[in-house]
């Protein structure tokens, strides 16, 4: 048998989807997710929002779980008012993947948060986030680069020892630490740019950059090997 680790990564739902002559609500993820996974030397699969008690099911079947990036999270669930610069709410992809991590968590599955994940980590463990910050989203639709620099001796240090120029696109970011988790990489201006759970079961990392629009394997290598 193939033994390479398959790897969950989330997706969200979207109507009015088109493709050929149908226009359906479909079940979405950006290929350049699952193409990762399966550069890093994983197999990917895809997670549709469904029930969240089914959550703990779902993560007994992987060997890993990637959050992937998305619509910003509701405020409510950090106990904030909402910024009006604050998107639209995705209550359903909320509950699901919070569900997925609070299953990775007590099953020490491998968990990697990109953007919207590490953001949903964050508040998973009770911490905060800016609603709105400026400089990380240069141009709508675009993704822009910026510098980000490790925190020596964290798990993030240990896969990129350097300072390295990230694939970027976010308003949002950390405030308040959730508990136990530990800041690994920060941008020039200050901003959370990774973060870890060192003291927890298994491998949790989030990185606020989105690795799959770059060509740095290094991240999704760490949560592969870790699934092995």
């Amino acid at each position: 048998m193939d033994g390479r680790p398959l790897i969950g990564v989330s997706t969200y739902l979207e109507a009015g989807t088109r493709w050929g002559v149908w226009e359906l609500e479909a079940a979405l993820l950006p290929a350049a997710y699952p193409r990762l996974v399966q550069r890093a030397g994983g197999l990917a699969c895809m997670l549709p929002p469904d029930d969240p008690s089914l959550a703990a099911a779902a993560v007994a079947r992987l060997d890993g779980l990637v959050v992937a990036g998305g619509p910003d999270v509701d405020p409510v669930r950090y106990g904030a008012d909402r910024d009006p610069r604050t998107g639209p709410p995705a209550p359903a992809r909320d509950v699901w993947e919070l569900a997925l991590i609070h299953a990775a968590l007590a099953s020490g599955t491998p968990l990697l948060g990109i953007c919207r994940g590490m953001q949903l980590l964050n508040v998973a463990l009770g911490g905060t986030l800016v609603q709105h910050l400026e400089g990380h989203a240069e141009v709508a639709g675009a993704f822009g680069t910026h510098p980000v620099k490790p925190v020596p001796g964290t798990l993030y240090a240990s896969l990129a020892p350097e300072g390295v120029s990230v694939p970027t696109y976010h308003h949002q970011s950390v405030s308040r630490l959730g508990r136990d988790l530990v800041p690994s990489a920060y941008a020039e201006d200050g901003t959370v740019e990774a973060l870890e759970l060192p003291a927890g079961p298994g491998w949790v990392l989030g990185v606020q950059w989105h690795p799959e629009m770059g060509e740095d394997l290094r991240v999704m290598e760490g949560l592969v090997r870790a699934a092995g």
